[in-house]
């Protein structure tokens, strides 16, 4: 049972991006949305969601995103956003994001982030047909 349990909870974690055991890069998925900028989380505010460590800025903003990690928790597991709609992972920079309809995307750095940018309603199609495969 042991056995099994561990199985599952290392293939969730291969879902989530998570860099030094944390999500974002250590940056808080909440403050993206109420700061409307990349935040730096603290490691004494750590919550965890689909295998990855998140870290926030405050208890208040770990408290938030525990009652609703579908809402704050990244698109396609913190992974380029740009880049699941191409057909590959990616990694991403804190500061390249888009908040669109109420969801947080990601992208590997500005410049790729221009690129999302130029089609964000195409892209998000993209990666939502891809999320499934490369997930």
């Amino acid at each position: 049972m042991k056995t099994l349990l561990a199985s599952a909870i290392l293939v969730a974690a291969f879902h989530v991006q998570a860099e030094d055991d944390a999500a974002i890069k250590g940056h808080d998925p909440v403050a993206y949305f109420t700061e409307k900028r990349p935040v730096p989380g603290r490691p004494e505010f750590t919550a965890t969601h689909e295998g990855a460590t998140y870290r926030f800025a405050s208890a208040s903003n770990r408290d938030e995103f525990v009652s609703a990690p579908a809402k704050y928790a990244p698109q396609y597991g913190g992974y380029c956003a740009f880049g699941i709609a191409s057909g590959y992972k990616a990694p991403i920079e804190p500061d390249a994001w888009t908040v669109v309809n109420g969801k947080l995307y990601l992208n590997y750095n500005q410049q790729i982030r221009s690129r999302w940018l130029r089609d964000i309603p195409s892209h998000v199609r993209a990666a939502d047909a891809n999320w499934p495969k490369l997930r």
